[in-house]
């Protein structure tokens, strides 16, 4: 798989998730209001690849700063780390970004600036290259709920391009893919921006995953026929009771998946957990552009004009109808999920583990 984000001679460097599956083009971002672009824009999207971009956007916003002291820098910092955490509202990440980030910072001290810089930079690598070792943690978690010959269902990319690498959702089909079990992997296309359709069945059919693509619609159906086994999706942001948010029409396939009696598995890493949050409904829903809903990718208007349009990029389902969450420290029931915040929780009481 391509790269969806790295550092590269003093620049971010972001795959443009906007151009796939047709182009394969990067984005080159020298200054921190590029970065913020890119994740309104959705050049990069999904919550872990977009925590990244935030720490990677306030490294490079550093590098090109003129301040001669480490406290001038970090008050110089605070309009850039406001201008990131305006980008995109529902999604933990950015917070959780920042507020690493700003501790990173305090915890170095009065520090001369160059290594100051310097250090900033490793830190946000760091992020990273840790994102990718908690994809594969969810995944080595996730996989024993997948059995063998199990059909997949997942809801828009939690993929590797959502993430840093190997993905949030997908990683546990990753793992069951590579351990040889035979699974095949239903894609809802995701309106309105065909999340589904251009990326999770783009990436899985260059991993060699075997990825059926269906309208969102379809799902429904699908399952009152018996062609699905369990669903696993990802999140933007978790609350501590266990409700989650993520791209609209998640609601809907978890009120499906409980109809028909079928698993609905979130992967969640902590990042994507929000500790001071305990219900969904107190979860910011982005709201997006119209021109999202009445032009498909921007290309081909297929509403009347002057037609009124809702378009809520999110929605949020109640943990009710959640089987369980996958993390990188284990599954857990949704109940449960608060343990994560309580240091020195004998975790290993409320882990699940699949039979498979």
């Amino acid at each position: 798989m391509e790269r969806t984000i790295y550092w590269e001679d003093g620049a971010v460097m972001i795959l443009d998730q906007v151009k796939l599956p047709l182009e394969v083009e990067y984005i080159r971002c020298t200054d921190h209001h590029m970065v913020a672009r890119c994740i309104m824009e959705m050049n990069i999207r999904g919550a872990p690849a977009i925590g990244i971009a935030t720490a990677m956007g306030i490294a490079v916003a550093a590098s090109r700063m003129k301040e001669t002291s480490a406290g001038g820098m970090c008050r110089a910092l605070e309009a850039v780390y406001d201008e990131l955490l305006a980008t995109r509202p529902t999604a933990v990440n950015i917070r959780w970004a920042v507020d690493r980030v700003r501790g990173f910072l305090e915890g170095l001290g009065d520090i001369p600036v160059p290594q100051l810089k310097q250090d900033l930079v490793a830190e946000a690598v760091r992020v990273l290259e840790e994102d990718v070792a908690v994809n594969r943690a969810i995944g080595e978690h996730g996989a024993g709920f997948i059995p063998e010959g199990a059909r997949v269902l997942t809801h828009c990319n939690a993929g590797a391009l959502a993430t840093g690498g190997y993905g949030t959702a997908t990683a546990p089909m990753r793992v069951a893919h590579e351990k040889g079990k035979k699974i095949h992997v239903y894609a809802d296309e995701t309106r309105p921006l065909l999340q589904g359709a251009r990326l999770t069945a783009w990436e899985l059919m260059r991993s060699g995953i075997p990825v059926t693509l269906i309208a969102d619609n379809a799902a429904g159906a699908l399952m009152s026929m018996g062609e699905i086994d369990l669903v696993i999706v990802g999140t933007d942001r978790t609350t501590y009771g266990g409700d989650v948010a993520n791209k609209i029409g998640t609601y809907t396939v978890a009120v499906l998946a409980k109809e028909h009696g079928i698993p609905f598995y979130v992967a969640a890493p902590t990042s994507s957990i929000d500790f001071t949050m305990e219900h969904g409904e107190d979860i910011p829903i982005e709201e997006r552009s119209p021109e999202e809903v009445t032009d498909i990718m921007g290309r081909c208007r297929v509403a009347p004009d002057g037609v009124l349009v809702r378009n809520p990029a999110f929605d949020v389902t109640p943990s009710a109808l959640v089987t369980a969450i996958i993390t990188e420290k284990g599954a857990f029931r949704p109940g449960d999920l608060h343990r994560l915040r309580d240091v020195g929780a004998d975790l290993e009481r409320y882990v699940l583990r699949g039979d498979h």
